[in-house]
């Protein structure tokens, strides 16, 4: 079975309109950095937590299947948007969404890698590169 390759966002009717926009425009500038040889799916959520495969509530989560020939996904609530905007400005409140899609892609990057799915170097690798987005993308 051939895979699909790429990186696609879809995002639940309701999903604010600031955060839709920021995500595709992250996502375009992730397409031009990084290959994503199999197709990795964010369901962007409009829910402020979602459950992960343990029942625990959490703002994102990523699914690494055991074969290469099933396609990963992951999962993010945005639903704390609008509270978050309020009591840290607009920028601060995408970036912390930025900052849990970038999370889950880090694992897709260990998994597609075939390293450990672990926390352990996810936050550096994971900042390295937002801190990267950061100094090319204009803030509000």
């Amino acid at each position: 079975m051939m895979t699909r390759s790429g990186l696609r966002f879809r995002f639940e009717a309701g999903v604010h309109k600031e955060v839709r926009e920021a995500c595709i425009k992250y996502a375009k500038w992730l397409r031009k950095e990084f290959e994503f040889p199999i197709l990795l799916v964010f369901y962007i959520k409009k829910a402020p937590l979602i459950k992960n495969k343990e029942k625990e509530l959490v703002s994102a989560t990523f699914f690494a299947p055991y074969s290469k020939n099933v396609e990963p996904y992951a999962r993010v609530a945005t639903g704390y948007y609008c509270k978050d905007k309020k009591e840290r400005g607009k920028d601060d409140a995408l970036a912390s969404i930025l900052c849990s899609i970038n999370h889950e892609f880090v694992h897709y990057l260990q998994w597609i890698n075939n390293k450990p799915l672990t926390e352990r170097g996810v936050e550096k690798k994971a900042d390295s590169i937002l801190n990267k987005y950061s100094s090319v993308v204009d803030h509000p």
